[in-house]
């Protein structure tokens, strides 16, 4: 049976990317191809988006300067969103957010504005007030990249309820309590610092005692665990093949379902490494490296059946899809489907 699938995407020309999308497509997934790609709601680059725990209730980012937006939808039974109003993102060029697995809260991260901000959430979806809006202070290590704050991504630590906020402008993670009226604290003992590396994206282990991150900048995966109430880097290795050569930077990290295997995306070489996790020891390996079959690839995602691995080749207008052996840790590639720069895959 076929999975429906939202991808976000852009629209714009902009400095790090073509755009030609017409907004936020739905299509169908039927464990090789993408399907019956159309346009489900018409906004400008939505980047990232996230589908609300049930399905009920979409929202995207509108990356834009020099504010950007949070766009919340409405789902309809034929895959169409049905747009619920829209707030300020609190700053330029917002790139991810993230929906509260139990509370009625949504937070969005501002790239370009170094910045985050907590929004309730009405009982249909629609976004309410913004509850707390923290702006980022500071610079990291590398000029050219790191000369202020750059939100990157969001998260919430399925264990404590603190949002995790990563910022690639000054080289840190960041855990804030989380209140359940919105209400955030920052936990300065909590940060982890990995300075020019350029961290971007983490996911949590599904042990909830570890946290892999990847950075930008220098192609490299950190093993966070946790110890007590904060998380210590204990491993950083390359995401990056033996011999590789030429620019090359990692863009998503995800954890199949038993934990032992992570995957990365790495735009530049092209490719999708392949390692294996030992919780034990806290440690990663890479095993493989696979040609994604595309261009820059964004997103990972592993599809509901854990059977498939879906990229979204920004650069090419292709999601590849490959066939997953988890216990063997292979890629085999299955499929390649035409979709105008995809950037996120977010399974419904």
């Amino acid at each position: 049976m076929a999975s429906e699938l939202l991808i976000g995407t852009y629209t714009e020309n902009l400095p790090h990317v073509d755009g030609h999308a017409e907004g936020v497509l739905s299509a169908r997934f039927d464990g090789t191809s993408v399907l019956d790609a159309e346009v489900a709601a018409r906004v400008t680059n939505p980047s990232w988006l996230a589908v609300a725990p049930g399905s009920a209730a979409v929202y995207a980012v509108s990356e834009t300067e020099p504010d950007g937006r949070l766009v919340a939808y409405a789902r309809a039974a034929d895959g169409t969103l049905a747009e619920l109003g829209s707030v300020s993102s609190g700053g330029a060029s917002p790139a991810h957010l993230v929906v509260h697995p139990t509370l009625p809260l949504v937070a969005v991260g501002t790239y370009g504005g170094g910045s985050f901000s907590v929004f309730a959430l009405e009982g249909d979806g629609s976004l309410g007030v913004r509850t707390a809006f923290v702006q980022h202070e500071g610079r990291g290590p590398d000029p050219a990249r790191q000369e202020g704050p750059h939100v990157h991504q969001l998260s919430v630590d399925p264990v404590t309820g603190d949002l995790v906020v990563v910022d690639l402008g000054l080289g840190e993670v960041r855990w804030y309590a989380l209140s359940a009226d919105g209400a955030v604290t920052l936990r300065p003992e909590a940060t982890v610092v990995v300075g020019s590396a350029g961290p971007r994206h983490l996911d949590f282990h599904p042990d909830g005692a570890h946290a892999l991150l990847v950075n930008e900048l220098d192609s490299s995966i950190d093993v966070l665990r946790r110890e007590g109430d904060r998380f210590v880097r204990v491993q950083s290795t390359t995401t990056r093949a033996d011999g590789a050569t030429g620019d090359s930077a990692p863009a998503a990290v995800c954890i199949a379902a038993s934990g032992t295997t992570v995957l990365v995306s790495n735009r530049g070489d092209d490719t999708i490494a392949v390692f294996a996790f030992d919780p034990v020891a806290s440690r990663v390996t890479l095993v493989g490296s696979v040609p994604v079959g595309g261009a820059s690839p964004r997103d990972l995602v592993i599809a509901p059946d854990g059977q498939r691995v879906l990229a979204a080749c920004q650069d090419s207008d292709t999601v590849t899809v490959f066939a997953f052996d988890e216990a063997e840790r292979t890629l085999r590639p299955v499929g390649a489907s035409p979709v105008p720069t995809p950037v996120r895959l977010a399974f419904v």
